[in-house]
């Protein structure tokens, strides 16, 4: 597979190096330390169309491919895994599946909106006793006629306060199990609806994670997405691309850590030379790049078996194992090559080791993505 990347690609893969050295680096320590949240930033990145990268321009998209969607992705996360993973879940997880489920007037009302960044989504489904089992929803949406009453909890959801648009995964008819669970799309500021306390979290710091109440919220049918009882699979098939952006997330971090890690060698001396020029660390480098650069073939792989319409649910979980088991061992590694330095916030690598954990748990922890390649596998 030939992933020379175009003209087109280069030219967007340097304009968000660019953004990330120049936008997202000045203060990303202090915003990682106070837990702020990158609105300034967000909002450039409305500007530059890294909100909605994938919509038709008909929706105020950029109308790009999914391997110029990693780039991006890659290049941010480089610098800041937390702005990164708000441009992920407004593309992959909200802005794809309202172009691609959507009612015309479900686009024209949020996505249009969505896409350039005049507002971002979140994607909710995870709920205290329901997150890698997602069949067992305890938030309801009771048919009322004309409304469904939502009640129930949601948790871990990004950009849970900052949102303005909710997609909520919920059972309608139990007797139907995952049959029976619908998504709706749910505005801030609808009667009922309460955002819970920020979670004070390891990693990704700057981006905000809160738990949602809803305590008999109306919302209208028309804001059901897809037929009665498709919300399950609508979930299931919105993951299974998100999946890809975590999977470039997982590789920025890696690759961002790296690169840090090989210039503090080339720059720190001891036993009167550059730590570079002792074996055992050019030897941890050489692994470091190594399994980054497959990680990036497996994650540029899975970006191109959907951007060609092929089944991507096994590429996509492999790329994300693998690229989250790549960015946690190639941080660890950077933090052990800064010795005591790297133990501190001033040099950048500690805050990669701490966000690359959450990419072995979030859009299906690593566990549930070995359940989905080997059930791919042996055909289960």
């Amino acid at each position: 597979m030939d992933f020379t990347l175009s003209e087109e690609q280069l030219m967007i893969q340097q304009a968000a190096r660019d953004f990330a050295q120049q936008e997202l680096l000045p203060g990303v320590i202090e915003r990682d330390e106070a837990q702020k949240f990158p609105t300034d930033q967000v909002k450039m990145m409305g500007d530059l169309g890294f909100m909605g990268m994938m919509v038709d321009p008909k929706y105020g998209g950029s109308g790009l491919d999914t391997l110029s969607y990693v780039l991006v992705m890659e290049e941010l996360s480089k610098v800041d895994a937390s702005a990164s993973v708000i441009v992920s879940v407004n593309n992959s997880l909200v802005c794809w599946g309202l172009e691609t489920f959507g009612t015309e007037e479900q686009k024209q009302k949020y996505l249009t909106r969505l896409a350039t960044g005049e507002i971002i989504g979140a994607f909710c489904l995870s709920e205290p006793e329901a997150g890698s089992d997602a069949t067992s929803q305890k938030t309801t949406a009771i048919d009322k006629g004309d409304h469904y009453l939502l009640n129930g909890t949601k948790n871990w959801i990004t950009n849970g306060n900052s949102a303005d648009v909710y997609l909520v995964i919920a059972q309608t008819d139990v007797k139907k199990a995952h049959k029976g669970i619908n998504a709706l799309i749910v505005e801030k500021g609808m009667k009922g609806f309460e955002i819970g306390p920020k979670e004070n979290k390891l990693g990704i710091r700057g981006s905000d994670t809160h738990s949602l109440n809803f305590n008999d919220v109306k919302v209208p049918k028309e804001n059901r997405i897809g037929e009665d009882g498709f919300g399950f699979k609508f979930a299931m098939k919105t993951l299974a691309g998100g999946r890809i952006g975590i999977a470039a997330q997982a590789l920025g971090i890696a690759a961002g850590a790296y690169e840090m890690a090989r210039k503090y060698s080339k720059e720190r001396k001891a036993f009167g030379t550059e730590i570079s020029n002792h074996q055992a660390i050019a030897f941890k480098l050489a692994d470091m790049h190594t399994q980054i650069e497959a990680a990036r073939f497996l994650v540029y792989k899975s970006a191109c078996d959907k951007d060609n319409h092929v089944n991507y649910d096994l590429s996509g979980a492999m790329a994300k194992l693998y690229a989250s088991q790549v960015a946690m061992e190639t941080t660890v590694e950077a933090v052990q090559i800064h010795g005591g330095n790297g133990f501190v916030k001033d040099y950048h690598v500690e805050r990669f080791m701490r966000d690359a954990k959450i990419t072995q748990i979030y859009e299906g922890t690593s566990e549930i993505q070995k359940i989905v390649i080997s059930r791919s596998i042996l055909n289960l």
